[in-house]
């Protein structure tokens, strides 16, 4: 930031201690809403996250600035499916499925997900992961067998982010129609984000997240 305006080479200068620069760039960039995040694309940071499900992926790499994603991948980590199949590994571990509970769609409409639903739902993944464990063994690929799976099956990622895309992405994917579980792995990211950035996180945390407003 110091060096957008300053007239010398700012290397060569001592910087100040980080939370005295944290305090700066809070009240120069952020501040009073001026919309000067460029140095804020300096700052990086990569998070490992397990145990989402594909629909968490597929929103976070939509509207995306300045991030690039590592996502375990269907063709290449089929095993664990097959477990389900084969009862060595948990079923839930693999697929996933809300919670029996009440819950409201994005237009504000109630529904109720009950033990019953969830009980077939849970049968409908395991029938699949049975499906798909019979087309490898028959020799299908597995960029072909993985059509029958269901689609919240959970994956393992690895993410990065700069600090104005992180922000950004909590913009999006924090407010409180987004849908439940990104809106899980953004609390989980924020709690990352106060010990990276605690000046930063504590002004964003308090007056954009979860707001809706999107990070210029």
């Amino acid at each position: 930031m110091h060096q957008d305006y300053s007239e010398d080479f700012v290397g060569d200068e001592e910087p100040p201690e980080e939370g005295k620069a944290a305090e700066i760039c809070v009240r120069n960039l952020l501040a009073g809403e001026k919309g000067h995040m460029g140095p804020y694309e300096h700052p990086q940071i990569t998070f490992s996250v397990g145990w989402f499900p594909h629909s968490v992926m597929q929103q976070g790499r939509t509207h995306r600035v300045s991030t690039s994603w590592d996502v375990q991948s269907f063709r290449y980590s089929g095993k664990r499916i097959c477990d389900v199949a084969n009862g060595t590994r948990g079923l839930e571990e693999v697929f996933y499925l809300r919670p029996v509970g009440e819950y409201r769609d994005r237009n504000g409409k109630r529904y109720i997900y009950d033990k019953i639903d969830r009980d077939a739902d849970l049968e409908h993944c395991l029938i699949s992961a049975i499906l798909y464990a019979r087309r490898i063994r028959a020799g299908s690929p597995e960029e072909q067998a993985r059509s029958i799976i269901p689609f919240d099956t959970r994956q393992h990622f690895v993410v990065s982010f700069n600090a104005r895309s992180l922000m950004h992405f909590f913009d999006l994917r924090s407010k409180l129609d987004a849908q439940l579980e990104i809106r899980q792995l953004c609390e989980l990211l924020m709690e990352e984000f106060r010990d990276w950035m605690p000046e930063l996180a504590g002004w964003y945390e308090k007056h954009r997240y979860s707001k809706a407003r999107l990070a210029p």
